[in-house]
C-alpha cells in the first residue's frame, strides 16, 4: 500500500515566528510518497547529521574538525548526496539528530548534536535551511526510506542562570571559611539539586528562592527561548541539576532515606526518581515543567508543526524517563492522532529513549497511549555487552526474553497499545510493543561496540565479535537500529569520541592500512555482512515478524573449557545461542556460537541434542555465507533427526541461518 500526501501551506496556531527563508517551503506544494507498512520490517540507521557528510560548505561556520566537541560541517545536503550508499547498505529508515536551532556553544563545547534547544520553530543553520530539510526527506522517500526525527521535550539549552548571590551575573564561586564551615562550590549555571527549588544564598545564609535571569548573548545564540510562551520561568522546575547518578544508594544513605535506590516505591527510590523527573540535566540543560497543561499543549503544537513541514514518519524521543508519565500519554496520543487523522500518515511510530537497564522501568513506558516501543537498553547491557562482548552465558538471552514476555518482580511486561492509531500489521491489527522494541548494540551515548572489545582482543577477534553480534541484531525480534559508522568499523570510546566523522576531515592524514576502512567503503567485510543480513531479513518474513523461541542456550561462560577425566568438554555447548522465528507458516532457525576461541556444539555433556520445531527428516540449508547470501550450490545442508533434533558444530563466532530446503 502507498500513501500519497499533498503538502499545503498552513499557519501554526502558536505565537512566535516560524522560520522563513528565500526558498521557504511554506508557500509551495509538495507531493511525496512512501510505502506504509509493518514497522517490524524496517532497519533503522541512526545519524548524527554533523558527522555524516559535508554536502554544502556554505553553511560551514564555527567549524573546527580538530576538536571532537565542535561542529565538523556535516549537513542535510551531505545525507542527500549519500542516498546511494544508504540504499546499497539496505537500510529502510533514517533517524536524524534534532533539527531545531540550538545554543551555539557552552563552556567550549558546541551544539553539533542538537540537544540544546533555543528555538523550537527554527532549523539549525549549520545543517541548512527548511527547504534543505524537506529536500532530504523527499530524497529519502523517493527511495522508500522513512525518516525519523529526534525530539527533545524534557529540557532546553542553558538559557538562564540562577542568581544565587543576587549580584546579577553568573558566578562560579567557593563559599565558606574552610575552617569553622566547609568550603562549598556554588555554580549559578548548574547548581546541585534542591527539592525546594534553588535558593538564594550568601555567607550570611539563605535568602529564599533564587531569581532566574535570562541570557542575552546573540553571538552564541544563548537567548530566551522561542516561541515566546517558553520565556516564562514558571515553565521550568528550577531545582538544579541531578546529582545522584552513579551514586544512587550512597545519596540515599546520606539523606537517611529508607529502602533501595532500585526498589520501586521505597523512599530512596522515590527520591532518585524525583531528581530524574524534576532536575536539570547535568551541563545546565534547564528542565521543563511538562506536568503543566500549557507546557504540554505548547510542545504538542511545536512537534505537530515539524511533522507537517518536513513530512517525518516517526519520532525518536529523548530523555523519556526524565519526564512525567501523564505528559507522555497526552503528547503521544495527540501526535499520533494528528499524524493519522489530519495528515493521513498511517503507522506513525513513536519510540522513546529511557537510559536504564531496568527492564520493568522500560516496560512502564509502553501500553495505552504511551510509547509504541522503546530503545532497548536492557538488551544492550544484558546481551550485547554481557554475552557478545564479555563472554557471559548465553542463558542471559533467555532470561531477558522471559522478562520481556512475562514482566519482572510483579511488574507487567511490555503492554499492548490502547491507541487505535498506533502501528499496525498488514491486517490492521495493533502491534504489541514487545515486537517494536528498538534493538541496538551502541549509539551516540555509549562507547562503540568495537571500542570495548578492542581493549581485550586483537583486531581480528574484535571484528569477529562484532560480526556475531550483528547476526543477533539483524535476526532477533524487534526493530534493528544500526549506529552510523558501524559498517565502517568505527571504534570510538565515550562521548564525544564515539561521534566520529564519516567524511574525511581536510586536515586528517591518509589512513594507515591497518586502520579504519576507506570512507563510505562498500566493499569492506563489515559492510558486506550487514548488507547480507539485511537481505536475509527482507527475504525471510520470519526473521523480521516472527516471535522468538529459544531452542538452546548455555549456562556457562563461552570461554569455559573445563574437561572431564577423559579429556572431553564438560560443557560442549558453551557459547551456543539458538532461536527460532516463525511467521505465517515459515520458520527460520538462527544458531550462533558466541565463544571467542572455542568450537561449540548444540548438545549437552550427555549428548542430548538440540530440539527444534522442524518435523523429523526436514532438510535445512544455511543461507548465511557471511559476506553474501549462500547460493544453493554452496549452502551447507542438514537434516532434522529424531523428534526434530539437530546436532551442529560451530567454530568460534560462527553463525548459521537455517531455513527449509524448498
Amino acid at each position: 500500500m502507498k500513501r500519497f500526501f499533498l503538502f499545503l501551506a498552513f499557519s501554526l496556531t502558536i505565537s512566535g515566528c516560524v522560520e522563513t527563508d528565500p526558498e521557504s517551503i511554506l508557500g509551495r506544494g509538495f507531493v511525496t510518497k512512501v510505502e506504509v507498512g509493518d514497522w517490524r520490517d524496517e532497519i533503522i540507521y541512526q545519524v548524527l547529521v554533523d558527522r555524516f557528510d559535508n554536502g554544502d560548505v556554505n553553511n560551514d561556520y564555527n567549524v573546527d574538525r580538530r576538536a571532537m566537541a565542535r561542529y565538523h560541517g556535516g549537513d542535510w545536503q551531505g545525507l542527500i548526496d549519500r542516498m546511494d550508499y544508504l540504499e546499497n547498505l539496505g537500510i529502510t529508515a533514517l533517524w536524524i539528530s534534532p533539527v531545531v536551532k540550538n545554543v551555539e556553544e557552552d563552556a567550549g563545547f558546541a551544539s553539533y548534536h542538537g540537544y540544546w534547544t533555543q528555538d523550537f520553530l527554527a532549523v539549525n543553520p549549520h545543517f541548512g535551511n527548511l527547504t534543505d530539510l524537506r529536500r532530504l526527506v523527499d530524497a529519502a522517500h523517493k527511495r522508500n526510506i522513512k525518516v525519523i526525527l529526534d525530539v527533545v521535550t524534557n529540557h532546553v539549552g542553558q538559557l538562564f542562570f540562577y542568581d544565587i548571590n543576587g549580584n546579577g551575573s553568573p558566578d562560579d564561586t567557593l563559599m565558606g571559611s574552610g575552617m569553622s564551615s566547609p568550603l562549598e562550590r556554588i555554580t549559578e549555571w548548574d547548581p546541585d539539586y534542591d527539592t525546594r527549588g534553588i535558593q538564594g544564598w550568601t555567607s550570611l545564609g539563605e535568602s529564599g528562592p533564587a531569581p532566574v535571569i535570562w541570557l542575552d548573548m546573540p553571538g552564541i545564540n544563548r537567548m530566551a527561548p522561542n516561541p515566546a510562551e517558553f520565556h516564562n520561568e514558571l515553565w521550568f522546575h528550577r531545582r538544579g541539576r541531578v546529582t545522584v547518578w552513579g551514586r544512587e544508594q550512597a545519596a540515599c544513605d546520606e539523606l537517611g532515606l529508607a529502602g533501595s535506590a532500585y526498589e520501586d516505591g521505597s523512599a530512596c527510590y522515590n527520591y532518585i526518581r524525583e531528581q530524574e523527573v524534576f532536575g536539570d540535566f547535568p551541563g545546565g540543560l534547564k528542565d521543563l515543567a511538562t506536568e503543566r497543561d500549557d507546557v504540554t499543549e505548547a510542545m504538542i503544537k511545536v512537534f505537530k508543526y515539524w511533522i507537517k513541514v518536513a513530512d517525518f514518519d516517526g519520532f525518536r524521543i529523548d530523555t523519556v524517563k526524565h519526564v512525567d508519565y501523564p505528559f507522555w500519554k497526552k503528547f503521544n496520543k495527540a501526535i499520533r492522532d494528528y499524524a493519522v487523522e489530519e495528515l493521513g500518515k498511517d503507522n506513525f511510530l513513536i519510540f522513546g529513549e529511557a537510559f536504564t537497564g531496568s527492564d520493568w522501568l522500560l516496560a512502564s513506558y509502553t501500553g495505552g497511549d504511551m510509547f509504541d516501543g522503546v530503545f532497548y537498553f536492557s538488551q544492550k547491557f544484558q546481551v550485547f555487552d554481557s554475552v557478545f562482548k564479555y563472554g557471559n552465558a548465553t542463558a542471559g538471552v533467555e532470561s531477558l526474553l522471559n522478562d520481556r514476555l512475562n514482566g519482572v518482580d510483579g511488574h507487567p511486561g511490555y503492554a499492548a497499545s490502547g491507541n487505535a492509531n498506533g502501528p499496525k500489521d498488514d491486517n490492521g491489527n495493533l502491534i504489541s510493543p514487545r515486537s517494536l522494541l528498538v534493538n541496538f548494540m551502541d549509539n551516540h551515548d555509549v562507547p562503540r561496540f568495537l571500542y570495548d572489545v578492542s581493549q581485550t582482543m586483537n583486531s581480528e577477534r574484535a571484528k569477529a565479535a562484532l560480526h556475531s553480534a550483528l547476526v543477533y541484531l539483524l535476526t532477533w525480534d524487534g526493530i534493528p537500529c544500526i549506529y552510523y559508522g558501524t559498517e565502517q568499523q568505527f571504534s570510538g570510546g565515550n562521548d564525544p569520541m564515539n561521534r566520529e566523522d564519516m567524511f574525511e576531515p581536510a586536515n586528517m592524514p591518509a589512513r594507515e592500512s591497518g586502520g579504519r576502512y576507506g570512507i563510505f567503503n562498500t566493499e569492506n567485510p563489515t559492510f558486506a555482512r550487514i548488507r547480507t543480513l539485511i537481505t536475509l531479513r527482507k527475504t525471510y518474513p520470519a526473521l523480521r515478524r516472527g516471535g522468538a523461541a529459544i531452542r538452546w542456550v548455555s549456562s556457562v561462560r563461552s570461554d569455559n573449557n573445563q574437561l572431564d577425566g577423559g579429556g572431553f568438554p564438560l560443557n560442549p555447548d558453551r557459547g551456543i545461542l539458538a532461536f527460532e522465528r516463525v511467521y505465517s507458516g515459515q520458520t527460520a532457525l538462527v544458531v550462533i556460537n558466541a565463544s571467542d576461541t572455542l568450537t561449540s556444539y548444540t548438545h549437552s555433556y550427555s549428548n542430548t541434542a538440540m530440539p527444534t520445531g522442524f518435523p523429523q527428516g526436514t532438510r535445512l540449508k544455511n543461507v548465511y555465507c557471511e559476506d553474501h547470501v549462500c547460493t544453493d550450490a554452496e549452502a551447507a545442508q542438514f537434516t532434522a533427526g529424531t523428534n526434530g533434533t539437530l546436532d551442529l558444530t560451530l567454530g568460534p563466532r560462527q553463525a548459521l541461518v537455517l531455513v527449509p530446503v524448498q
